[in-house]
Formats: structure tokens, C-alpha cells, sequence
């Protein structure tokens, strides 16, 4: 029996994971009339219809949805393999893909260290922007903030550093001859710093079982490093996980004003991936050590 049209197998499994032809096509970058063709070829080669048809809607059959879901994972995994071979070729450049906050505040600044321990290791550094998937197809390592260690079929993670909070600012935006602030309320009058919301402070002022002043003024970031820049400026007091702004605090630039540690509800996890080539595999495993030795 003749093997069924590629062609057609990733146009229908590309239908059926979207949910509509012209989503499909979009992914393929075809026109959706050659959607339709290439379904129709499919069908043809089944002699079996794949979807219901009525009007200009299409539902999957049941059958077809359990087609669709073994086709999924086979085409998952052609392209992991053939991911692997492509990257498997003696280069020996480690990707580490880092959200913006751990890359300013944690890794930069200890890279150098790993690089003189370990000169033999190329690395190449790129974002993974908080809240979206990373591809692990071209990332050996990544690290991450999330509220439980990330899961997926193509990477293993682990628990790296604690997202716990406090309040600080720079020192020069406190009065040298007057007290330090000591009540919760009394950080208001400095300026609240907010980290894309006003979510943070709220939860702290709860956590410290009080009501939070309102309204909760003052600027708000859409990047902890913005947050991070504003406090050592001295523009107001920020929230800020301790495991990013701990030289901050050891160095004086920024000064802790609460014992009130609330846990911020994420973390941050190392992930490794699992489609990493035999050649990058020794090099993951040498970096992953090397950070956790660095907490």
C-alpha cells in the first residue's frame, strides 16, 4: 500500500490542532484553497470522509480527531529528531535563553566567572520573554519565573531561586536626620514603585495585615529591570524578589525598609532541554552545575 501524501497529512493535522482552514493555511504559509485540496487528496487516499460538513463549517469526526492526535505527536517528533540532526553537527555553542530580569541581575554578572572556569564552552545568550513558550529546538537552557516548575514533553526543570519580596529604595530618597520608616503605611509618603500592576503592594500590605492605602498611586513598570533602574534613582520604593536586588543591598544602593518577606507566589526554575544533541549535552550539564553552585 502507498504511503499517504505528506503534504496532505500536515495540512489536515494543521486544521484540526488550530481548528480552521484558514488558520492552517496561515501556519503553512499557503492559500487556504490549497488547504482544502490537500484535505480532500487525504481524504481521497482514505476513502473516508475527515469532517462534517455544513455550509462553509467543518467539524472533525471522531475518528478524525484521534487521527489528528497520533498525527500530532509523530510530527512532533519527526521534527525533534530532525531538530537534533541539524544541531548535532560538532558545533558546540551552549543557547541559554533567559527572561530579562535574571539576565541583568543574576547572570551577566556572573558570567564571567563561568566563562573563566570555562573557556572551552561557547554560550550565546538570547530572551525568553515571561509568559510565552520557549522553543526548545534551538534553547539547551533556560531559566524562568512561574508560579509551579514548568512541565512539558520537551524539557525538565528545576527549582533555582526564591521569588520572595521586600521594599526597598536607594538611600538617597530617605531624610538622613529623620527615622526610618517602620509602619507599612509610612511607605506611602515615599512613593510606591509598581511592578505592571498594583497587585504586588496590595498582596503585601495584606500579607502584613493591613489595608493597603488608597488609591495606590505611582508609576507603574512593565519590566522589573525599569523597576530595579527606578529605585536605585530614587524615584519611590519598589517590591523586589530579594534573589535579584541582593547586591543591591549588600553594596548599599538600595536599602531594605521591611522585615515583611512575602512570598510573591512565583519562582524561578531552571529548565534543561530535552532535545539537546549529543555534542551540547556535556556542556548543559556543566552549566547547570556551575549555576547552582552560584545561588
Amino acid at each position: 500500500m502507498a504511503l499517504p501524501p505528506l503534504n496532505a497529512l500536515r495540512a489536515f493535522e494543521a486544521v484540526a490542532r488550530l481548528g480552521s482552514f484558514k488558520a492552517a493555511a496561515d501556519a503553512l504559509f499557503v492559500t487556504q484553497s490549497a488547504i482544502s485540496h490537500q484535505v480532500k487528496n487525504f481524504e481521497s487516499w482514505l476513502d473516508a470522509p475527515l469532517f462534517h460538513r455544513e455550509g462553509n463549517r467543518a467539524t472533525l469526526l471522531p475518528h478524525a480527531q484521534e487521527l489528528a492526535n497520533s498525527l500530532s505527536l509523530s510530527l512532533a517528533e519527526i521534527d525533534a529528531a530532525c531538530h537534533r540532526a541539524r544541531s548535532d553537527n560538532g558545533r558546540k555553542e551552549l543557547v541559554v535563553a533567559t527572561i530579562p530580569s535574571v539576565a541583568m541581575c543574576w547572570l551577566i554578572p556572573r558570567l564571567a566567572r563561568f566563562k573563566q572556569a570555562h573557556p572551552e564552552i561557547e554560550t550565546r545568550i538570547v530572551y525568553a520573554i515571561h509568559g510565552y513558550e520557549i522553543n526548545f529546538s534551538d534553547v539547551h537552557l533556560a531559566f524562568s519565573f512561574s508560579p509551579s516548575p514548568p512541565k512539558g514533553p520537551d524539557f525538565d526543570a528545576a527549582y533555582f531561586l526564591s521569588g520572595d519580596s521586600l521594599p526597598v529604595c536607594s538611600p538617597a530618597l530617605l531624610d538622613p536626620d529623620a527615622d526610618r520608616p517602620k509602619r507599612p503605611a509610612d511607605l506611602r509618603a515615599l512613593g510606591l514603585l509598581h511592578d505592571g500592576d498594583h497587585t504586588g503592594w496590595e498582596r503585601w500590605f495584606a500579607h502584613c495585615g493591613e489595608e493597603a492605602p488608597t488609591p495606590l498611586t505611582g508609576t507603574t513598570y512593565e519590566d522589573f529591570n525599569l523597576l530595579r533602574a527606578a529605585a536605585l534613582s530614587a524615584q519611590g520604593v519598589a517590591l523586589c524578589p530579594i534573589a535579584m536586588i541582593k547586591p543591591d543591598l549588600d553594596s548599599g544602593a538600595l536599602i531594605q525598609l521591611s522585615d515583611h518577606r512575602m512570598p510573591y507566589g512565583h519562582d524561578y526554575y531552571l529548565i534543561k532541554s530535552k532535545r539537546t544533541p549529543m555534542s551540547v549535552r556535556e556542556q548543559v550539564n556543566t552549566f547547570a552545575e556551575w549555576a547552582f553552585s552560584e545561588r
